[in-house]
């Protein structure tokens, strides 16, 4: 299980630069419209990942800090503004979100000490839950549009399915991450049960960019 986790992980790695590349493939098409941000975010995304793959081989930081106070609030706030402030037009909505999510790291410091934290859960817990909200609004909304029928050109549609995959699909593995940390080491079937979450985790990953580079080869909103 470790040699697959390893590869997967290096397959993962490799997904998301790809996913960079095609989106900046297609920048010349959008960029005059919201849909460049995107663009932005995900070489972001595929930059972090690899100061986070290679970046103790030159300078000593806190990995789990640079992903939980920085690349982790990115993801959430990038996606809160993408669904609530552009797909739904409620800018508000975003800011609202967004506050409840970064308030959440006040009773984080306060009660669950994160110095040697790999993952803040409860930070992540109510950051995909917040997200779920918005990937619901975001079904109904598909599901009522007069468009329904051309799903397939819709970018947000790939990118729903992605971010459900990945951010609610992997939700339990990081809501008990802590206790599955600390069962897995004197129990074996915990481990197991820990080694099959972490691997879907590291697959959800390669799915939900695959899907993202699709919305921009197939995805045709103009919006």
């Amino acid at each position: 299980m470790a040699e697959f986790q390893s590869v997967v992980q290096e397959v993962m790695f490799w997904a998301e630069g790809l996913t960079a590349v095609i989106s900046l493939l297609y920048y010349n098409r959008i960029k005059n419209q919201y849909w460049k941000y995107f663009v932005y975010y995900l070489v972001f995304i595929f930059i972090a990942e690899g100061i986070g793959k290679w970046g103790l081989n030159f300078i000593d930081f806190n990995k789990s800090g640079f992903y939980n106070y920085l690349v982790i609030p990115v993801q959430f706030i990038f996606f809160y503004w993408l669904y609530a402030a552009k797909s739904f037009n409620k800018p508000k909505l975003f800011i609202g979100l967004s506050l409840i999510y970064l308030l959440s790291f006040i009773p984080t410091e306060l009660f669950f000490p994160s110095a040697h934290k790999i993952m803040l859960s409860l930070n992540y817990t109510l950051g995909c839950l917040l997200l779920m909200i918005l990937v619901i609004m975001e079904y109904n909304k598909q599901i009522n549009s007069s468009n329904i029928l051309d799903f397939n050109k819709n970018r947000m549609f790939y990118i729903n399915l992605g971010v459900t995959l990945f951010y609610i699909g992997t939700l339990p593995f990081w809501t008990f991450f802590e206790l599955l940390q600390f069962y897995r080491k004197i129990s074996d079937i915990y481990k197991e049960i820990y080694d099959i979450y972490y691997s879907g985790f590291l697959v959800s990953i390669i799915v939900m960019n695959t899907l993202f580079s699709i919305s921009f080869i197939w995805g045709k909103q103009n919006s």
